[in-house]
């Protein structure tokens, strides 16, 4: 009896390390110590697992209008967070922080905080925090 648990202990060490290797830091794709603020218009959202992406388009440091993809948060995160599928919309202006891509011609980043202009709806500040 023993011995056959041996394999299968084995295999779920190994399952293990295998998941834990394919994740990735986020500090190692993003400057964490940056931070960046952007103004721009929703194209695209995806609520996904293990992470979701919210598409803008908003100018580049040379005020060329790019497509920035900013990666978010767990899907099942964002809804505990009250952020659904029809909480933002294509179109949508919006200002947002964000740590910059350790590859700056990528136009990506880690989303930190969003603030829509229509209504002040705002995600990522502490209560009582603004976005100048």
């Amino acid at each position: 009896m023993r011995g056959n648990i041996l394999p299968l202990v084995f295999a779920a060490v190994l399952m293990s390390a295998l998941t834990a290797y394919g994740h990735h830091s986020l500090s190692a794709t993003y400057y964490p110590e940056k931070e960046v603020k952007l103004e721009g218009k929703i194209l695209d959202l995806l609520l996904r697992n293990p992470h979701s992406f919210l598409q803008i388009e908003a100018p580049d440091e040379s005020g060329v209008m790019q497509r920035w993809s900013l990666e978010w948060r767990s899907s099942g995160q964002l809804g505990q967070q009250g952020i659904k599928r029809d909480t933002l919309k294509v179109g949508d202006e919006v200002v947002i922080t964000m740590n910059p891509s350790r590859t700056p011609a990528d136009h990506r980043g880690a989303l930190k905080t969003l603030h829509r202009k229509s209504d002040g709806f705002g995600w990522g500040t502490n209560p009582g925090e603004t976005i100048e």
